[in-house]
């Protein structure tokens, strides 16, 4: 099985790197494949809603001239996908909105590509508006029939300079948890994924 990570932070090895990393790190020990790509400070501009997807039907975005088909193609591969941002003003970074807003489109146009996978998302904080940041990580999964699994507190945790997330312990128990509830769950559904209940688009 396949995970993939993606960093929304435009600070490469950050926070939120930290976290991504405690996540995949359990991922990796139960044997899947991981990996993390960058996307904070990649340039991926939002979805301009021209609906050219729904005409070429290439799981791919029309829109060419930045980094997101390189990672909507990773996207479309992986069984478990864990995004990853930074809290500005209560928000995701806009490199994680673009890319929650091209990925769920083009997996409408093209029929469902997210459904039945995994979705989770963590969250690095300096001090509030992290829960709001989740939702509109969960807000797309959850549209796109994708199942998103708890762990034992908000998947959030808390430092404002390089690495100082580490020493939430709290926090970086949840990342633990999170990673593995991931595995339990890509256990007992990847192998029945095609059986999924189609719920729009075609089947």
């Amino acid at each position: 099985m396949y995970a993939l990570a993606i960093n929304g932070s435009p600070r490469k090895d950050g926070n939120t790197r930290v976290l991504l990393e405690k996540v995949t790190e359990q991922l990796k020990n139960a044997g899947w494949d991981t990996e993390i790509v960058q996307v904070g400070g990649n340039k991926v501009r939002g979805c301009i809603a021209c609906y050219k997807c729904f005409e070429n039907k290439d799981q791919r975005c029309a829109v060419k001239n930045d980094a997101f088909n390189d990672v909507m193609e990773k996207i479309v591969r992986a069984d478990a996908i864990i995004m990853g941002s930074p809290t500005y003003f209560a928000d995701v970074s806009s490199d994680c909105k673009g890319v929650l807003d091209r990925a769920g489109l083009v997996s409408i146009a093209n029929g469902g590509l997210l459904r039945g996978k995994i979705g989770a998302g963590v969250v690095a904080v300096r001090r509030g508006g992290a829960t709001h940041v989740l939702d509109s990580i969960n807000h797309m999964y959850l549209m796109s029939e994708m199942i998103v699994p708890g762990s034992t507190y908000w998947n959030m945790g808390y430092g404002m300079n390089k690495g100082e997330v580490s020493g939430d312990e709290e926090g970086m128990r949840n990342a633990e948890h999170l990673g593995k509830a991931i595995d339990w769950l890509g256990k007992a559904t990847v192998p029945h994924r095609d059986s999924y209940p189609v719920g729009r688009g075609e089947a």
